[in-house]
């Protein structure tokens, strides 16, 4: 089957996913519902407990085996519901970390009734076998001139890490988006490019292929070409679809040309 990439896909992933072969996918990043009762236009975010479970257990059954053996999956849950979801996915593949992402709340108002949720859940899994791809020299934080002038004594000299910078942790401070920020869209639970493009980077060859189940604003697709990466999305929502074909114009236009045919398919 011919390799399926750089397109948009208006519908649901359960009925879609039959297009893409099997271990075809370097990375599968999935920023599927909540069951917080969120309003994408539809009612997927409006489940009760045990059919939100099952739903979810149905979706990753399909797509994990489009993943190669050096394929990763990375998902984004909430506290409610990562435990339950997180132990599933342990019966199949290797969880490599689960990655915290401090959303940068401010610090005023919130709950009087319990400690206020500030934070985002990101599971890493790889398959069992430990092939996975990972590039951590493509996500290393440069140290500032300060931390790097004060570790300058003779047992630092020479070392790569003092030049090109540390592992990231995982706990990921990043702010969550406002609605003044440039690549805010219209959408309840937009992800930063900045976490998307980490994820890409550690995980993904250049030239290689990242699927997102939940395409939502497209910030995965836009991720993949400012990184030069392909992509594959599906997206129920059609006013979604329309904004992402926007956001990746748009993109095109600022000179980020990796990438230069879009494609939206309907069902």
């Amino acid at each position: 089957m011919e390799k399926i990439k750089n397109k948009i896909f208006n519908e649901d992933c359960l009925v879609g996913i039959r297009k893409i072969p099997d271990n075809s996918l370097d990375l599968i990043v999935a920023d599927p519902p909540y069951c917080l009762g969120k309003d994408y236009e539809n009612d997927s975010d409006k489940l009760d407990s045990k059919e939100y479970l099952e739903w979810t257990y149905k979706w990753i059954d399909v797509i994990l085996p489009k993943l190669k053996e050096t394929g990763s999956f990375y998902i984004f849950l909430s506290w409610q519901y990562s435990p339950e979801i997180f132990s599933y996915i342990k019966s199949k593949m290797l969880m490599v970390n689960e990655i915290i992402w401090d959303r940068r709340v401010p610090s005023m108002g919130g709950s009087t009734r319990k400690f206020s949720s500030v934070h985002d859940n990101i599971g890493f899994f790889v398959k069992k076998d430990k092939k996975y791809y990972f590039d951590i020299d493509g996500i290393r934080i440069p140290y500032d001139e300060e931390t790097k002038k004060a570790r300058t004594r003779s047992i630092f000299v020479g070392k790569k890490w003092l030049e090109i910078g540390y592992n990231p942790k995982d706990i990921w401070s990043v702010s969550r988006i406002h609605a003044q920020a440039p690549e805010r869209q219209n959408h309840p639970t937009q992800k930063p490019l900045e976490i998307i493009e980490r994820i890409i980077k550690a995980s993904c060859p250049v030239n290689g292929i990242v699927l997102d189940p939940f395409m939502g604003t497209g910030t995965t697709a836009i991720a993949a070409i400012n990184t030069k990466r392909n992509y594959i999305g599906f997206e129920i929502n059609k006013n979604y679809c329309e904004l992402i074909k926007k956001r990746i114009l748009d993109s095109q236009k600022q000179g980020n040309l990796f990438i230069n045919n879009i494609k939206i398919l309907t069902t």
